[in-house]
This record gives C-alpha cells, structure tokens and sequence, in this order.
C-alpha cells in the first residue's frame, strides 16, 4: 500500500458575490433599466452560475425572467460577456458546439462581474433591446466599481 502525500492542498478559497453585493447591483441594474426606459427582469449569479438576485419589473414580460438568468449564467461560466459570444461560436468550429448548449445566450445584456480581475459571478439583463440590456448591465456593474470590459 502507498502513501498518499498529506501536504496537499486539498481546497481552495473561491471568489463569489456576497448576498449585500448581488442585492446592491440589483438596485443599480433597476435604476440603470429605469434610465434608458426598459421594463426588465434582473438577474445575478455567483461565480457557479447558480442565482443570487432576481427582480422583475411590474411591466416586464415573462419570457424575459429565463434569457436574464441565462445570460447571467452564460457570462459567470466563463467570464465572458453575451455579447461576445456570438463571434465565438461563429469563428470556431471548436466552440460552435456550445451553441447547442440551452443555456448559452449570445447577445448583449450579460456581463461577468469582476472584481480586481477576480470572477464573483455574472449579471444579466433582459427586456429592452441587445443594445438595452448590455448598456444597463454595464451602467449597473460601474455604479458599483465592478470591472468592465471593454
């Protein structure tokens, strides 16, 4: 019988969101939304894709509720906004596949949020425009010095 070596780490400290952070970026979100005049539903997941937040304005749509956690959970899986999304699955045959995936969204409106380059989760906006939904992402993820990419 071997040893195993007992000095390995066997666990690491993961990054995420805290509930007061998710709860700050959904009001941030609501007033974003509010500003460019879009009724929405508001989503934010951990750094595991797994919610955090939800809100859902009283005029906003039902449809919206499902693509604004799947863009949240689109941009925490790989730190990478919807918006991008679209180029990639088309560019690469490679990761094309991933766009059979059913809860991969691209297009705008899903954003990582990061934090000192570190991934806490993701942010996801549904109910205006592509456009919309990105821009009041951002505007929300910058009212709260959370990292934007460019």
């Amino acid at each position: 019988m071997t040893t195993m070596n007992t000095s390995i780490a066997k666990s690491f400290a993961a990054p995420s969101i805290s509930r007061a952070a998710a709860s700050a970026l959904l009001a941030a979100a609501h007033a974003a939304c509010a500003e460019i005049g879009i009724e929405a539903a508001i989503a934010i997941t951990d750094a595991g894709g797994h919610l955090k937040a939800f809100e859902r304005t009283d005029g906003a749509a039902f449809l919206p509720v499902e693509v604004a956690i799947d863009k949240a959970w689109t941009a925490s899986s790989f730190g990478l906004a919807t918006h991008t999304w679209n180029a990639l699955l088309t560019s690469d045959p490679k990761v094309a596949q991933l766009a059979h995936r059913p809860r991969v969204v691209a297009v705008g409106g899903g954003c990582p949020i990061v934090e000192n380059g570190q991934l806490l989760g993701g942010i996801g906006i549904s109910g205006g425009n592509y456009l919309q939904d990105q821009q009041a992402a951002e505007a929300a993820l910058r009212a709260l010095g959370f990292d934007v990419a460019a």
